[in-house]
């Protein structure tokens, strides 16, 4: 049994194997194998290549979405707007009979209507934006134009009017009246002003321009007019290569033009050629409100008169003068809301001054506290009734000319105001009378029309002075040399200076500080000079108001004085001869030094 343990039988299966002879391969089929295995491995790459490139082409593909999209969320973000503005809305048109408006360089909120053809703007936006020259009389529903000779007068709903050449008919009412509203006819409008009027459709709207000069640019592509400077901005309008624009200003790279057909936007800079100043083509013929001018300086002296006693004393007041041209007694003033006056009016006044070679310009004032200075403007008759009596009076007292002193005129005046200079304006041309009207120095006071009254009146006076006044919280200089300045170069603005007069102060101011308050009281020269002799004070020249000043104590007060003297006034003369003004005119006769009246004449006459 070991022994048989021991040995093995050999494996037949490993035996026959070893024993089996090798066969050869064919090398056919070992060639067909290889190509076999590598058309395998070529397959194999394939698949993987076109894989490779399916897992590309995905990957561009979303890239190229996320590009798209991105390019989309750009160019909503940064690209131009294709948006359409809503061209009723731009023009504020709410109503079917309502009309867009462009009036020069803006697209005004007003109130506007169509009837017909005939288009229609409310009375407040012509006077505001058009033609400041029409006065609208609520209190008669009339609307009133004056030209150099006339007041034209048309009732509400009238279409025809008498012109002082016949009556007038047009195929439209003129005025209109709605809801409390006057509305004008802007082909009316256009016969007494200089400006252009087209009207285009869709929308309704009318553009009215009175500026003479504006930059005009051409268009050199064809490009978008937007509400805004930016290309996000809605378009209003198209405009084309070749088309001109008003260029109204720059805003970067974009600028802000107006197309001729009314519509104010924004387009890129580089779309314009250079713009160049323009002058509209006009055929309009102003009205000439001719004026009397005095080929002399005007040298004009107030002479304040409260009763016919002192218009006796007009030849001793005025022996002591000497250069004077004119002389302007305070004679009249306003006594009622119907326009009545008080008048010291006195023909031998007159013929006294004549004698001295002086004319006399009769002043006409407001200060009765009684009368409500706003009634009596604001009512037609009222005005009428003034002027008729001033002619009467003039006429009758032989009067050179009319000085109007209205003060403390509120801006709600102010229309009625003007209206009543450019009235009283049309007598004294037909009287052959000057007409003065004297103005606060320029600053809080832009409603008393300066402009209007330099191409109505005949002279534009400054009261140079009242700089501190009897109320003032401050003591101060009466006329300070910049503040005589700034009333003249302010008024040159506005009026020639062919018709400025500048007012010089023949008084002064003598301030009193107390432990009551702060006090004033107005004072002539002379009695000024005595004040600081008697007080022992000392002036010294102050070099900021050009002035002599004095200051002292006494019994617990002090007193301060900015004096008006020969310095000061030569100071003043000198301003105004540099100026070349008209004139001087002087408040008041009687509260000068002799001495000043060489000084006057020398500056006026030099």
């Amino acid at each position: 049994m070991e022994e048989r343990r021991g040995k093995r039988r050999p494996d037949s299966r490993q035996a026959g194997r070893t024993q089996r002879p090798v066969r050869q391969q064919d090398p056919r089929r070992r060639n067909q194998e290889l190509r076999r295995r590598q058309e395998l491995e070529t397959r194999r790459r394939i698949r993987k290549r076109r894989q490779r490139r399916k897992r590309i082409l995905i990957l561009l593909l979303l890239l190229l979405v996320a590009a798209i999209a991105a390019g989309i969320i750009l160019w909503k973000r940064y690209g131009p707007s294709k948006e359409e503005a809503d061209r009723n809305e731009y023009f504020g048109i709410t109503d079917t009979n309502q009309v867009g408006l462009t009036i020069d360089n803006q697209i005004p909120d007003v109130k506007s209507m169509k009837e017909g053809s005939e288009i229609y703007l409310d009375f407040d936006s012509v006077h505001d934006y058009v033609n400041q020259r029409f006065y609208w009389d609520s209190n008669e529903n009339r609307l009133l134009y004056t030209l150099p000779d006339r007041t034209l007068s048309i009732p509400a709903g009238a279409s025809e009017f008498e012109s002082g050449d016949g009556t007038q008919t047009r195929d439209y009412e003129i005025v209109k009246v709605e809801n409390d509203t006057a509305y004008l006819a802007l082909d009316f409008v256009k016969e007494y002003t200089d400006m252009s009027l087209d009207v285009y459709e869709n929308p309704d709207r009318a553009v009215i321009i009175t500026n003479k000069e504006e930059n005009h640019a051409t268009v050199n592509k064809n490009t978008e007019v937007r509400i805004l400077g930016g290309i996000k901005s809605p378009i209003l309008t198209d405009i084309s290569k070749s088309d001109d624009v008003v260029v109204i200003e720059e805003a970067g790279d974009w600028m802000k033009v107006r197309t001729k057909d009314g519509y104010i936007g924004y387009v890129k800079s580089n779309t314009l050629g250079k713009s160049k100043s323009q002058t509209r083509e006009s055929e309009y013929k102003e009205p000439e409100y001719t004026n009397i001018q005095k080929d002399y300086k005007i040298n004009l002296v107030w002479h304040q008169v409260t009763s016919q006693a002192a218009n006796e004393n007009v030849a001793s007041v005025i022996a002591g003068t000497s250069g004077l041209t004119t002389i302007s007694p305070t004679w009249f003033s306003i006594q009622d809301t119907n326009g009545t006056i008080t008048s010291l009016a006195n023909k031998d006044y007159v013929d006294t001054a004549h004698q001295a070679g002086l004319e006399v310009w009769g002043l006409i004032d407001n200060f009765t506290n009684q009368v409500d200075t706003l009634a009596v403007l604001s009512n037609t008759q009222s005005r009428a009734n003034i002027i008729s009596q001033l002619m009467t009076e003039a006429k009758n007292s032989g009067l050179d000319g009319i000085n109007v002193d209205f003060e403390q005129i509120t801006e709600e005046m102010s229309d009625h105001y003007i209206q009543f200079i450019r009235e009283l304006s049309v007598e004294c041309r037909k009287n052959q009378l000057v007409l003065s009207v004297d103005n606060y120095v320029p600053g809080f006071t832009s409603h008393y029309n300066r402009e209007e009254q330099g191409i109505v009146a005949d002279y534009v006076i400054i009261m140079g002075y009242d700089e501190h006044y009897a109320g003032s919280e401050e003591a101060g200089s009466v006329a300070s040399i910049d503040f005589v300045k700034e009333g003249i170069t302010e008024t040159l603005a506005e009026v020639p200076k062919e018709k400025v007069i500048n007012g010089l102060p023949f008084f002064t101011r003598l301030w009193i500080e107390s432990s009551e308050g702060l006090t004033s009281q107005a004072i002539g020269m002379e009695e000024a000079e005595t004040a600081v002799a008697n007080a022992g004070a000392t002036a010294s020249w102050d070099d900021k108001t050009q002035q002599n000043y004095a200051e002292w104590t006494a019994d617990g007060n002090t007193y301060k004085i900015w004096l008006e003297d020969e310095q000061s006034l030569e100071a003043k003369l000198k301003v105004m001869q540099e100026y070349d003004l008209a004139g001087a005119a002087e408040w008041k006769l009687g509260f000068e030094k002799s001495d000043v009246w060489a000084l006057i004449s020398q500056y006026l006459n030099g």
